[in-house]
């Protein structure tokens, strides 16, 4: 049995991590400051795991959370890129300094290897298509900015104190309990909480820029896969997404046959620090991983939309 640390265990993809670790059997400890988490998210299991809630900020309970154990995977962030914009000092304290605390109590605890949650804002706004990892990254908000910050943190300790520590660039994540509430939530919660609603979904653009929506259960997989893949991989950095691409106005079109409901969507002006088109290649992750992605986009769309319809009322959302 391994014993994990999952930062941020209580939010939406951390959650998930942590249900398929308990099921594999393994002893996982969180810590989340439940600013975004929710106990709720670990309902079924919060017996079977052990909770600190405290911020990753607060160095003597990373030092506390990371006793004993054998991989981090550190999740926990502020993850909006408009809340960024508006706010890149918290953003900045929480996902570069944060990150930077989080990787000194690992370092410390000697844990085997930690995991950390880039993200695909690094690679900014570039042309080309798909998005490799060796590619030169040039973020363009303070969000991307500071999840890139951490993979630099996540190189150097890898190199200057021997903690293997491994960075995924995670595509634009969706799935179940993904909370759709804060007008910095991810676009396919706010769609599909929107249509159940009957209300006009709100495109920020024309609707034609594209991502590589992700399926929760692929980035899950991608994680677990990148704690425990034999060999050294030590300040590797991963992309995380499905290699395909779909347009927002394409989404919806998708999503209209899956409620079989007329969507007209609310069309508004572009948001600063937004891209315009996102693809992954996940080339490097299959080879060095074994990772592919086992769940499409049209099937995590529909199982996705399915959850919110069966759970809205009960979270009143």
């Amino acid at each position: 049995m391994a014993r994990y640390l999952v930062t941020g265990g209580a939010g939406f993809i951390g959650s998930s991590i942590v249900e398929e670790l308990v099921q594999r059997g393994e002893s996982v400890r969180m810590i989340d400051n439940l600013s975004s988490g929710k106990r709720a998210n670990l309902e079924a299991i919060l017996d079977k795991v052990e909770l600190m809630v405290a911020d990753i900020c607060d160095g003597e309970a990373m030092k506390r959370a990371c006793q004993g154990v054998d991989f981090v995977i550190h999740l926990a962030a502020l993850t909006s890129v408009p809340r960024s914009v508006a706010d890149p000092d918290t953003t900045h304290r929480v996902n570069a300094t944060g990150t930077l605390g989080v990787l000194l109590a690992a370092r410390d605890a000697k844990v085997r290897r930690l995991v950390y949650a880039a993200s695909s804002s690094a690679y900014g706004d570039t042309k080309t298509l798909p998005k490799v990892e060796t590619m030169p990254p040039v973020p363009i908000s303070p969000y991307g900015v500071a999840k890139y910050a951490g993979e630099l943190y996540c190189q150097v300790f890898s190199r200057v104190y021997g903690l293997e520590a491994v960075a995924l660039r995670y595509f634009n994540i969706f799935g179940p309990r993904q909370d759709p509430s804060s007008p910095y939530s991810a676009v396919l919660s706010k769609f599909i909480t929107a249509v159940l609603k009957d209300e006009p979904p709100v495109v920020y653009g024309d609707g034609n820029q594209t991502r590589d929506f992700t399926y929760v259960a692929n980035a899950v997989d991608a994680t677990l896969r990148a704690s425990t893949a034999p060999g050294t991989m030590a300040g590797e950095v991963f992309n995380v997404g499905t290699g395909g691409r779909h347009s927002l106005n394409e989404t919806l079109e998708i999503l209209a046959q899956i409620s079989e409901r007329k969507i007209s969507a609310k069309y508004e002006a572009e948001r600063p620090g937004d891209i315009r088109d996102s693809l992954a290649d996940i080339s490097k992750g299959r080879r060095l991983l074994g990772y592919e992605p086992a769940v499409d986009f049209e099937k995590g769309l529909r199982l996705t939309y399915d959850w919110y319809k069966n759970n809205l009322k009960a979270l009143a959302w």
